[in-house]
């Protein structure tokens, strides 16, 4: 029964963590125990770290633990990328070296031992994709080509040089710190991939999602469709109903079922929670990843537009409370004099500030299709195939 009570306790630990990690700065965690985790995770957890290491090492300790912070969080390096290949290899490891003696059984067919290898294989090439292609690397030679490809809105993005590559920032483009170079419409720079997100790499990165997303829910019910046909091989329910006495029903019946499943199958019911719970997490990165596709909006683009709006709105704001103010005066210094007015009416009526619109008006939202089909095949594709095109003829 520990043994049980261990599996559980593990799996709500490790998705406390994980959730805990991933989502703890979202508004709707805020204030919450999983806000305090998130941040001791995230910086608490290396603060205390530090001063450990300074107080044992001193400052040569200190400036070593530095160095490895800035190789391992401001420049290029593989180590998540590993990390990514071991996860997915070791997965697939317990999967084969637990499951596969039962494939196929009575609810799973055998050619699943061959098609779960080439999902394995098609997730690593849209990896391989993502890490090693070029997201749309601007320099002096092509900065031409993407200044004309898309005009600035004077919004969110105006005419300026990038101070690093001194050349002109065409609108979308962002200079990556972490990779030293100008990237057309640039989403961010994903550590998983040591590789910038941008124009000419979002398909891969967004299919990548997608695909991972299957992975782990094929994973999930393939796993599942295992351990139920070992119960019906077996004849777990009739053992159970026949020779122990217990009732042929569903909430009888579950408890000693899931008992049974944890003692004789621990290793493949940990591998399958794993899985539901990171396909959870990239059913949300994909949504949220497919829906800036949809709208032709970047993720750097959603930041700029969040500062913008809410400067916006404050100015908005402050106008309307100016013209609020104003009008309150003027009120008190007319000679006319008004029936008080009833603290119901004052209560209930309508502020100024709640009739501040602000409208984000984003000029790339060229419609559904239109930004579909600028993800599958990028603006400068297009203009250097007509270039190239029309220098031949």
């Amino acid at each position: 029964m520990a043994v049980q009570w261990l599996l559980v306790c593990h799996g709500l630990v490790t998705l406390l963590v994980v959730v805990s990690f991933l989502c703890g700065q979202w508004p709707i965690f805020q204030g919450t125990f999983i806000q305090r985790i998130h941040n001791f995770l995230t910086f608490g957890a290396f603060d205390y770290f530090r001063r450990f290491i300074e107080y044992v090492f001193g400052s040569r300790g200190t400036n070593a633990l530095h160095l490895a912070q800035y190789y391992c969080c401001d420049r290029p390096n593989p180590i998540l990328q590993a990390m990514y290949l071991a996860i997915v290899g070791g997965t697939y490891y317990l999967i084969v070296y637990t499951t596969f003696n039962y494939i196929p059984g009575h609810y799973i067919a055998g050619y699943h031992r061959y098609t779960s290898m080439l999902a394995v294989g098609v997730g690593i090439l849209l990896f391989l994709l993502a890490s090693f292609s070029d997201p749309g690397t601007i320099n002096s030679e092509n900065v031409s080509q993407y200044l004309s490809l898309y005009p600035y809105d004077n919004i969110i993005y105006s005419e300026k040089e990038c101070s690093t590559c001194k050349i002109l920032k065409p609108a979308r483009s962002k200079h990556c710190s972490i990779c030293d170079r100008c990237v057309a419409r640039f989403d961010h720079h994903c550590g998983w991939m040591n590789n910038c997100i941008g124009e000419k790499n979002t398909l891969y990165f967004v299919m990548f999602l997608f695909w991972h997303f299957f992975l782990c829910v094929y994973g999930t019910v393939a796993i599942g469709l295992v351990l139920a046909g070992r119960l019906k091989e077996l004849e777990v329910v009739y053992i159970l109903t026949a020779y122990y006495g217990i009732e042929n029903s569903f909430r009888s019946l579950t408890p000693h079922v899931v008992q049974w499943l944890v003692n004789s199958y621990n290793t493949q019911i940990l591998v399958m929670v794993f899985l539901a719970i990171v396909s959870l997490l990239l059913s949300g990165f994909f949504g949220y990843h497919a829906s800036l596709c949809l709208s032709n909006t970047t993720t750097n683009e959603t930041f700029k537009w969040q500062d913008y709006l809410s400067w916006q709105r404050k100015v908005e704001e402050a106008k309307a409370s100016a013209e609020a103010l104003k009008a309150s005066l003027d009120e008190l210094s007319s000679q006319e004099i008004k029936p008080p007015q009833s603290k119901w009416k004052s209560f209930f009526r309508k502020s100024h500030l709640e009739d501040i619109n602000i409208v984000k008006n984003n000029i790339y939202d060229r419609g559904f299709l239109k930004n579909l089909y600028e993800i599958i095949y990028p603006l400068s594709s297009r203009h250097s195939f007509s270039f190239n095109k029309l220098k031949n003829e």
